[in-house]
């Protein structure tokens, strides 16, 4: 099942929210993407007959084995572009915004490239 962007935005969401340590429910997500519960509630619907995420019976979120892959996979992205264009005088909020528009739009084979130049080059990249 193809995912669309926002479906990925989920997924990475609740990553980062089960990295800080707390049970994730729909709550925290819509807090987090300051979004309606109702379009999360949609969201996890799609997700979990993807196979991307599984609920408790205390509506606890967790990432299933190809929803964490697909999530760390977006994140470390965004993050490698959030980083690179800091480094590159943008201001944060919006390399930010900008790394989250990036991060969908590269296939596999010119993310790992792009990384592999910019990890080679990153000495010379400002702090």
């Amino acid at each position: 099942m193809k995912i669309m962007e926002s479906g990925e935005d989920y997924l990475e969401t609740i990553l980062i929210l089960k990295n800080k340590g707390k049970a994730v429910r729909s709550i925290d997500v819509a807090a987090e993407m300051k979004v309606s519960k109702a379009s999360v509630s949609v969201a996890m619907k799609n997700l979990k007959k993807g196979g991307y995420v599984r609920m408790n019976e205390n509506h606890e979120i967790f990432l299933t084995p190809e929803g964490r892959n697909l999530a760390e996979t977006m994140y470390e992205r965004h993050l490698l572009f959030s980083d690179v264009l800091m480094r590159l005088g943008v201001d944060r909020e919006v390399a930010v915004r900008d790394a989250c528009h990036m991060e969908h739009a590269l296939s596999a084979e010119s993310f790992q490239a792009l990384k592999g130049y910019f990890l080679k080059n990153i000495a010379e990249l400002p702090e």
